[in-house]
């Protein structure tokens, strides 16, 4: 699903991007219900990037990558947590390109993300190239999902994959 979000672009560096583990919903300007087996999965658009909400048998999840004002938490590059009885795990990294290349790469993942059931992608006024996307799917008994944040005015794109699922259990 693509859609124009009705909100000033907020966030408007790579940098000024936070990451934080199990925030309260928070208000969302496009949201995505999907219903992977046994869990559902809250996709949600904020005006300052994104938020995941997991919940299944197991507990729920919740991770934002956004612009938080007051976050002492940047984005990390990678995290791995014990959340209960589940494994999370989550990685970003900045892709830098040159104007042309930012242009097709942008073209390329809406395309991706707007034609795929469990995505949802959402561009910002201004610039067709600044936008937020995010693709979830269930595979192996896990939940995960992609996102990516772009920044025409810096020739960035900020990528992240985060993995959620039941830890294995170690026989005694």
């Amino acid at each position: 699903m693509l859609t124009t979000l009705k909100t000033a672009y907020t966030d408007t560096r790579a940098s000024d991007l936070a990451w934080a583990l199990g925030r309260e919903p928070l208000p969302a300007l496009a949201v995505l219900n999907l219903q992977l087996d046994d869990a559902q999965v809250q996709l949600r658009l904020l005006g300052a990037s994104h938020q995941v909400l997991l919940e299944e048998e197991h507990g729920t999840c919740s991770e934002t990558v956004a612009c938080m004002p007051g976050s002492s938490t940047p984005l990390p590059l990678g995290v791995a947590k014990r959340l209960g009885d589940w494994e999370y795990e989550f990685a970003a990294h900045v892709e830098t390109l040159s104007h042309g290349s930012f242009a097709g790469r942008a073209q390329e993942l809406l395309a991706l993300v707007a034609e795929h059931p469990h995505g949802l992608a959402g561009t910002f006024p201004g610039s067709p190239h600044a936008f937020t996307a995010m693709l979830a799917q269930r595979r192996q008994g896990q939940v995960r999902w992609r996102t990516w944040h772009a920044y025409p005015q810096e020739g960035r794109l900020v990528v992240t994959r985060t993995r959620v699922g039941v830890r294995a259990m170690v026989a005694a």
